[in-house]
């Protein structure tokens, strides 16, 4: 579907730390904003973070809920991961490879934003198991990929 862009609204709970993080700290471009929302630019598509009172209660681990980018060049993907460290963002699992040596390898990491959104970023070695590769079972951290 060319022509047409990805939109995620997420809750937060502070306007100015989700502006560090995702403008100074990932390098989102900056919309429209009120005093309950946010508008980001991340990679051409449209993030709305709208305020929650209070912080959400954080995940005990990667799953049922997080987002993200997927990087078709293994470079973009380091030099994101490179821009984090660099600029102290929090990780929540650090730059790993997932399921080595398969045709779903691919290598990850996860960031938390200061309202415990959990973002993930990677890059699959073999272009193919982003959508396909459909006779490997293995979706997420507890399949066997074999």
């Amino acid at each position: 579907m060319n022509g047409v862009l990805f939109h995620l609204a997420f809750p937060i709970h502070d306007i100015e730390a989700a502006k560090r993080f995702y403008v100074e700290g990932l390098g989102c471009t900056l919309g429209r904003e009120s005093d309950r929302a946010v508008t980001f630019g991340l990679a051409g598509h449209q993030l709305v973070a709208h305020v929650e009172d209070g912080a959400p209660p954080a995940q005990q681990g990667i799953y049922p809920r997080h987002f993200g980018l997927v990087f078709l060049s293994k470079r973009q993907w380091q030099d994101l991961a490179d821009r984090a460290t660099t600029k102290g963002l929090a990780f929540f699992q650090h730059p790993r490879v997932r399921f080595p040596g398969t045709r779903i390898e691919h290598r990850t990491f996860f960031l938390q934003d200061p309202s415990r959104n959990l973002l993930e970023f990677k890059h699959y070695t073999h272009e193919s198991a982003i959508f396909g590769e459909r006779e490997v079972r293995a979706v997420g951290d507890d399949a066997d990929p074999d």
